[in-house]
């Protein structure tokens, strides 16, 4: 049985996330070094929420993608399904 390739939106889908991550714990970083002041915290925590929202949906998504590949139910050529913006 062949494995499908990937759909061409999965590599950026996955590196979006990886730049999402990583930009908020650079805000995380940040904010802990106490540096800013209350209105650069205030954008960055605002930012940092939205971020980790995107990360947060990301992985439910891809935890759907598992359990919909490990269903013994589903059928055998499942084809990729887009994510609800």
């Amino acid at each position: 049985m062949a494995t499908p390739a990937p759909s061409p939106a999965e590599p950026a889908s996955v590196a979006d996330f990886e730049h999402s991550l990583d930009e908020l714990e650079q805000l995380v970083a940040r904010m802990e070094g106490g540096e800013l002041s209350l209105d650069e915290s205030l954008a960055a925590f605002e930012r940092g929420i939205g971020l980790y929202r995107h990360c947060q949906q990301a992985l439910d998504q891809a935890e759907l993608r598992v359990r919909l590949l490990l269903d013994p139910d589903a059928p055998e050529h499942a084809e990729p399904f887009e994510p609800e913006d």
